[in-house]
């Protein structure tokens, strides 16, 4: 449902709010949440034939569950690999229990099964890979095809992927229902760091040559906005939404006309988006005044010392680093550490950053890995070594795989003077 096959901009965002309720209508009163997520996609493709032409029905929502729930009943009474399961629901359930609720009888809009669908889509028992996969089919209401395009893959080789996914869960006994309170934050955890991977993924393609996908960051956006609408008091939820709209408000200022990456130090910053900032700074200043301290807020106050400073050097540095300083505490991590060190090295001077960074040397996470050594080469061209930081650079070219980060490492060696 894009776009690009012709649908209206607005029928297309109703159409992605109302995926995961009406999924969720239907896993919640058939179970099957294979054949429930295929009969939702059909529903949502003939939505978007249809309406445009017919109109929006009074109850789209109803109107999605209806048509759903007759192709979901057809399949179970004509498939015959399912017959034995298809026997065992009806004799559970009266027969017109088979047929499609009217849209009066159908549970509240405000019943969490967006909530719950990421619950599902996020279970412990898949891979990374799979519970992003999986939340972006089954929740964003992208197909196969589109999210095997985002992150270059075959779709023949993104459909396996996300019907293995189905089959663990299925295999793995989940019904669905929302975890056990004992359970909920660690799976709600999991939920947050797939949006999180989903929207980095996004803003900073790994590979291709392409250097960002507004697909992707748009959906971890959206997907975010619907947990804090769920979950209005978790500071979490609060703090990586702020983090997601603080750092996507740059994206306007990030390419050049030619795609080209343009780093934070020398963006123009009048083509930020200030509703973001706005957004983005009541959000964390909330968080963190009212709820715990954790991660994803401190993140997003770093965006939000960036966001603010209207030139690259009035940032508060000092204050970033105390920031990172705090976030290495409760959530230590090589990529905090390799942040923390450009904080040090503009606050305390470009030597104390780099001895900073021969702390990650050792560390398996980072070896190999091209941000390590394009930081190591900026901060040696702070300090004057030009050769170290043109060879820094060049090896950092090499180690990337998404080519505008390769020019643009590629470029920074060639500009240093010899």
């Amino acid at each position: 449902m894009n776009a690009e096959g012709g649908v209206a901009p607005a029928i297309e965002e109703m159409l992605r709010e109302l995926a995961p309720q009406v999924l969720g209508a239907l896993v919640r009163r058939y179970g099957h949440f294979d054949a429930s997520e295929d009969a939702v996609q059909e529903a949502l493709l003939a939505a978007a034939v249809q309406w445009p032409d017919q109109g929006v029905p009074d109850s789209p929502r109803g109107w999605l569950i209806t048509v759903a729930s007759r192709r979901l009943t057809d399949e179970l009474r004509s498939d015959e690999a399912r017959n034995r399961r298809e026997v065992a629901v009806a004799a559970m359930a009266p027969a017109d229990d088979l047929l499609a609720r009217s849209p009066e009888d159908e549970p509240p809009l405000d019943r969490d099964d967006t909530l719950t669908l990421l619950f599902l889509c996020c279970h412990p028992a898949l891979s990374a890979a799979s519970q992003v996969a999986l939340t972006l089919r089954a929740v964003g209401g992208l197909t196969t095809a589109q999210i095997a395009r985002a992150f270059l893959v075959p779709e023949a080789t993104m459909g396996q992927r996300i019907s293995r996914a189905k089959q663990r869960i299925k295999t793995a006994g989940t019904g669905f229902t929302m975890p056990p309170p004992s359970e909920r934050d660690e799976r709600l955890r999991v939920v947050l760091h797939v949006l999180y991977l989903i929207f980095n993924e996004g803003y900073t393609t790994t590979s291709g040559p392409d250097l960002h996908s507004v697909e992707l960051t748009g959906e971890a956006i959206r997907l975010t906005r619907a947990v804090h609408r769920l979950l209005p008091d978790d500071g979490e939820v609060a703090g990586l939404l702020a983090l997601m709209v603080l750092t996507d408000a740059r994206r306007p200022a990030r390419a050049g006309p030619g795609g080209e990456l343009i780093p934070l130090a020398e963006q123009d910053r009048t083509l930020w988006n200030p509703g973001f900032i706005r957004e983005g700074v009541e959000l964390v200043t909330w968080a963190l005044s009212t709820t715990s301290l954790g991660p994803y807020q401190l993140q997003a106050a770093i965006a939000a010392v960036h966001d603010e400073a209207p030139r690259a050097q009035d940032t508060d540095w000092p204050q970033v680093l105390a920031l990172y300083r705090l976030l290495d505490q409760i959530s230590p991590n090589p990529m905090v550490t390799l942040n923390q060190a450009v904080a040090v090295a503009m606050v305390e001077g470009p030597r104390a950053g780099l001895d900073l960074l021969a702390d990650l040397d050792a560390d398996d996470r980072m070896t190999g890995h091209h941000r390590l050594a394009a930081v190591r080469a900026h901060l040696l061209e702070m300090a004057g070594d030009l050769d170290g930081a043109r060879a820094g650079y060049r090896a950092a070219a090499r180690r990337t795989t998404s080519l505008p980060e390769q020019r643009y490492l590629e470029n920074r060696a060639a500009r240093l003077p010899t």
